[in-house]
Parts: C-alpha cells; sequence; structure tokens
C-alpha cells in the first residue's frame, strides 16, 4: 500500500452496528465495497454485531471478493472467529488481511493479560496461519491511555511486536505523555513488529519461581515468548514477569532455555534500554531483572552467516556478568 496517511472506515456484517446504527447485511455488500472504493477508502473494519454467526464463513469470503473486484487495494479486517471460535483460519488467510481472534481489549492489565493467555491457548491452532499479509489482531494497543502502568505498557507493546499483531493506537496523540510516546516509537520494538519474515511469534516456555512462603501461594509464571527475525535463525525473546507485586525477579537463564539454539552463536541485545550485550553461545548464561508485570526484550542475531561473521570478528566478545 501507498505511504503516507490512509482513510479507514468501519462497516458491519449484521443488520446494525454495536451502537445501532445501520449496517451492511449480506444484499448490499457489492453495493458498499463499490461505495468505498469510490470514496478511496484504505482499510476496511468488518464487525459482526447482530449478525448470525452461521452466515459469516460466506459472508466475510463474499465481501472480500466484492472488494478485490473493485480493483482498489483495501486493508481488509474481519472479525469473525472473535465471534465464532469455530472459524476457518485457512479460510481467513485467503480472504482477509487480519482478522480479531478475542473479546475486546478494555483500558486495563487484567485485559492485556487475557489477550496473552487467549494467544498462549490458541498458538498452535492460530499461529501457523499468521504471515505477510495474512494477520492475527489481538486489538487495540492501549499504551497512553489510563490503565496501564509503565511497565505494562511495554509489556503490551513487546508482546504486540513478538505476536506481529497490527499496530493500531487507541489514545490521544494531543495528550500523551512522553514516556508512553517513547514506547510507542521505539524504532528497534517497531522493526521486531514489522520484520519481512512475517512469521507470528509463540510461547516458547516458563520459569517457575519459588512459592511465597508467607501466604502459600504459588508465584504466578514468568513467560518465555519467542519470534523468529531476519536474518534467518535470529530471533526476537520476550522475557515476561506476570507476577504484580514485590520487586523484580532476578533470573539467569542459558540462552538455549530461551529457544536460542544456533551453534554459530548470538549478538544479543536488549532493546528497550540499548543494552548490548555482545556475542552468546546456546550454553552461555543469559542474567536479567524482570519488573512486576514487565518485560525484558532481546534481540539475538544469529552469526552462522559468513559476513556476519567477519563482523563479528572485528569487535572484541563481551561476556555478559552476572546481576
Amino acid at each position: 500500500m501507498r505511504a503516507g496517511l490512509k482513510l479507514a472506515i468501519y462497516g458491519d456484517f449484521g443488520n446494525f452496528t454495536l451502537r445501532r446504527l445501520a449496517g451492511q447485511p449480506s444484499n448490499y455488500l457489492k453495493q458498499d465495497a463499490e461505495l468505498f472504493a469510490k470514496w478511496k477508502v484504505d482499510g476496511l473494519k468488518f464487525d459482526g454485531c447482530y449478525a448470525k454467526i452461521e452466515d459469516m464463513a460466506a459472508g466475510y469470503v463474499a465481501m472480500g471478493r466484492h472488494l478485490n473486484a473493485t480493483g482498489r487495494r483495501v486493508q481488509y479486517s474481519c472479525s469473525w472467529p472473535a465471534y465464532d471460535p469455530h472459524a476457518n483460519f485457512t479460510v481467513l488467510a485467503r480472504h482477509c488481511n487480519l482478522w480479531r481472534v478475542y473479546a475486546d481489549i478494555a483500558d486495563s492489565w487484567r485485559s492485556v493479560l487475557g489477550v496473552f493467555d487467549y494467544y498462549r491457548n490458541a498458538s498452535a491452532h492460530i499461529q501457523p496461519v499468521a504471515a505477510p499479509g495474512a494477520w492475527n489482531d489481538p486489538d487495540m494497543l492501549i499504551v497512553g491511555d489510563f490503565g496501564l502502568s509503565y511497565e505494562q505498557s511495554r509489556a503490551q507493546m513487546a508482546m504486540w511486536a513478538v505476536l506481529a499483531a497490527p499496530l493500531y493506537m487507541s489514545n490521544d496523540l494531543r495528550n500523551i505523555r512522553p514516556e508512553f510516546r517513547e514506547i510507542l516509537l521505539n524504532r528497534k520494538v517497531l522493526a521486531v513488529n514489522q520484520d519481512v519474515l512475517g512469521m507470528q511469534g509463540k510461547p516458547v516456555g516458563q520459569v517457575q519461581l519459588p512459592a511465597r512462603k508467607a501466604l502459600h501461594l504459588e508465584r504466578p509464571r514468568v513467560e518465555v515468548w519467542s519470534r523468529p527475525i531476519s536474518p534467518p535463525g535470529s530471533q526476537a525473546v520476550v522475557i515476561l514477569n506476570r507476577d504484580d507485586n514485590g520487586g523484580p525477579v532476578k533470573l539467569s537463564i542459558a540462552l538455549k532455555q530461551l529457544g536460542l539454539l544456533d551453534s554459530g552463536g548470538y549478538e544479543v541485545e536488549e532493546i528497550f534500554t540499548n543494552r548490548y550485550y555482545g556475542f552468546m553461545s546456546p550454553d552461555d548464561t543469559f542474567s536479567c531483572r524482570v519488573n512486576p508485570t514487565g518485560v525484558i526484550m532481546i534481540t539475538a542475531i544469529a552469526q552462522h552467516h559468513e559476513k556476519q561473521a567477519r563482523v563479528l570478528r572485528a569487535r572484541p566478545p563481551v561476556r555478559l556478568t552476572q546481576i
């Protein structure tokens, strides 16, 4: 699609939208697609309020076909899976550019955690279909609104990047605080999100923490998520601390426990803080502190290509020291 400001529009496959405005039932799909093209619309968000679930498979496919017939390139966002847990993701990937997979996000950490849980539980089903031009959509970024702390905002941004999620902001850009603006404009995180391989990440493990002795409760998981990025063999890794009280969690983990197994080794960097860890092999230990409801996000660039190896040999190796 062309660079610059885009025009997107909202529609609904049912008789009414969520606010009871007029929808776009099936007998008007062709007419509406042609109207959107006449208006030079660049994107369509096609909701499913007040529509019959049994009609969605045919209806969403038909709207995509009508949009294509106009000859205008329109980014087509479907909502079929958000209403139908049995939606066919293979069909979605053929006919839609992105599709909402879960409930509407709310301005709260609890809601964001719900999205993480959905992606973890559904990963085997939805991750393989994601590819350039076909994206699972977890809904908007709420970074810069009111419900997330600074750490939680970094966590959402990091996870949306690893999940190859479409990035739609819900905040008021006129009044956004500088620290949240910095999160949203982090070029290295955005580069992970926009990586040319277009591969969605997935959970690769978790770290079980000691119990809280006073309460005799098991502490929440520290989860590890990973996404392949370019050049081939490289990974972006997010370590997510789901605990919501106390201080930072101190971790020392071998790279191979993070799913980094390339014997050629990696150049490792934490991309929120720009901390460069240098060359590390799969058996080397990565040590960090992860704040409550926060993340550590690293890129591990594979060094098995000769050109990369020459660059690596030109700089002294840096070994991680224990915290």
